[in-house]
């Protein structure tokens, strides 16, 4: 078992993309990153074993017409690969949550509530869009999505007797937020994705969504054919991150509320395969990969990739400072996980 440390270098876009990191893709030598703010993706070449640079920033208004226009903020929070890098799909979903204003330590008490009964349903971030890619870049206006409104997943789910009553309730309070996706089978006209939701989290039962899409006569747009709801018993985490390891389905969980920790690599066998993964997941089906640990309201692990046979990466939203260069961020390369590998020989990060 080992953890090494890898270096993405940003470079200048660090100034408008930031360094805290919510979604992630590889592909062999390269990386699709997912910046916890604005509209655009960053994609990084693989210059060594232990350093990623060359980035190129990727602005989604330029492949896909955006709900909230192209500055509104998306909120990517799950991106991936589907086929090659070069010429596949490249898969991007936002959170789809509200937000609630936030009250810090700091905030005048007699402006703490008024703060908190701010509630916004920020449709710009109701993005689930599919975007063909060339020379490792989308194809310019060549993308689509799910409509933000009653044709889209909103619609799908606005009387459901689950997840309805969240569809409002801001994400970080254990409402509706989408924060893990992973495009299954290879690419196709009708598509079938999962969408771990953070939240809700049901009497600790964590939800994954099952999303087929196919084409639609409206331009620029998917057609929604379906939504099937799977829950999973993670022990009361939610969903932070998909990602797909052969069959088998790598979940990253974590807390659904504005908490630390605990957060953990679980692996579910056979479940990345279109209509594999069962209705209702229990305890005894979900297998422990590793514990990560994180720091006090810093490091948390928000972005899981395989890497290659028995090595993941891990990328954090708030990362420590000791992480962070003037133009770059460090992740977590985490080895020795061999499937089958007795508990103690599994590690904490």
């Amino acid at each position: 078992m080992d953890i090494t440390r890898t270096t993405l270098h940003l470079a200048e876009h660090t100034r408008t993309v930031g360094l805290s990191l919510s979604g992630l893709a590889v592909d062999g030598a390269t990386m699709v990153l997912a910046p916890d703010e604005g509209a655009a993706l960053v994609r990084l070449t693989r210059r060594s074993a232990t350093d990623w640079g060359d980035p190129l920033v990727l602005p989604l208004h330029e492949a896909v017409d955006l709900p909230g226009g192209p500055d509104a903020e998306v909120d990517v929070e799950g991106v991936d690969l589907q086929g090659s890098a070069a010429d596949g799909l490249l898969w991007v979903t936002g959170s789809h949550s509200a937000k609630r204003k936030k009250a810090t330590s700091g905030t005048p008490a007699d402006e703490v509530l008024t703060r908190l009964g701010t509630v916004r349903p920020e449709k710009p971030r109701r993005v689930l869009a599919r975007l063909p890619l060339d020379d490792g870049r989308p194809v310019p206006g060549a993308g689509t999505r799910l409509p933000a409104g009653r044709r889209g997943l909103f619609g799908a789910l606005a009387d459901d007797e689950h997840l309805a009553p969240f569809l409002g309730i801001p994400g970080k309070d254990n409402g509706f937020d989408v924060e893990g996706l992973a495009a299954l089978g290879e690419p196709s006209e009708v598509a079938t994705v999962l969408l771990g939701l953070r939240g809700p989290v049901l009497r600790g039962w964590a939800v994954v969504l099952e999303v087929t899409l196919g084409p639609s006569r409206e331009a620029g747009e998917l057609a929604l054919r379906g939504v099937a709801k799977h829950v999973l018993d993670l022990d009361g985490l939610g969903v932070r991150d998909l990602a797909r390891d052969g069959d088998d389905l790598l979940v990253l969980a974590g807390p659904t509320m504005v908490l630390s920790r605990p957060a953990r690599v679980l692996r579910l066998r056979g479940a990345a395969v279109p209509g594999a993964l069962p209705e209702v997941v229990p305890a005894a089906d979900v297998h422990p990969v590793c514990e990560l640990e994180t720091g006090d309201g810093e490091d948390h692990p928000e972005a899981l990739a395989v890497l290659g046979e028995d090595a993941l990466l891990v990328l954090h939203d708030s990362p420590a400072p000791e992480r962070l260069g003037p133009h770059s961020v460090q992740g977590d390369v985490l080895t020795g996980l061999a499937e089958g590998a007795p508990p103690a020989a599994r590690f904490v990060v």
